[in-house]
């Protein structure tokens, strides 16, 4: 059965000036005019962060902290990311952060790994347990002593938090039908 897109995109000339001044906030970021879709409204999660601006704009700067301050290596993030998709079976997610990936200098050998949740061949050591920890915490909801060990505990919260916001994301993307 198809699931149909319940959220229309909203178009910047129908926004009260609190969504106007989140969109404006959202496209002049590091994330860019890339948050488009072809009628001007934003793309993916962030067209339904428009709907409680006070909301929206705390999520979508937690979410800009995870991606551009957190002490995670780009390419451990992208991974990490790329678990939760999978987990919450999130193809918005999945093509975007492949994408990334890509361009991070992860191979397709490894990105269908990531998509299948087998097991990923890893050169760099904190890239192999921000990967393993990521994989617990979608399964779990925990790590065991050896898993939270495996990472600084700055590392561990900013992994945590990762994992709840894309978890978040890939529930709204779901429930709005993106």
């Amino acid at each position: 059965m198809a699931r149909m897109k319940r959220l229309p995109s909203i178009e910047p000339a129908g926004l009260t000036s609190d969504a106007l001044a989140l969109y404006e906030k959202i496209i002049a970021g590091p994330r860019g005019a890339s948050m488009l879709d072809e009628a001007g409204g934003l793309a993916g999660p962030f067209n339904a962060m428009l709907l409680s601006p006070p909301v929206g704009d705390a999520l979508q700067e937690l979410g800009a902290a995870i991606r551009y301050r957190s002490g995670l290596s780009d390419r451990a993030r992208e991974m990490a990311i790329l678990v939760v998709a999978h987990h919450w079976g999130s193809a918005f997610e999945q093509r975007v952060h492949e994408e990334i990936g890509r361009r991070l200098g992860l191979s397709d050998g490894q990105l269908d790994a990531l998509r299948t949740g087998a097991p990923v061949e890893l050169d760099d050591p904190e890239e192999s347990a921000v990967l393993r920890v990521a994989r617990a915490l979608v399964a779990r909801g925990d790590l065991d002593d050896e898993e939270y060990a495996a990472l600084p505990e700055k590392a561990v919260f900013e992994l945590t938090t990762l994992v709840g916001y894309y978890a978040t994301l890939a529930m709204q993307l779901r429930v709005f039908r993106v």
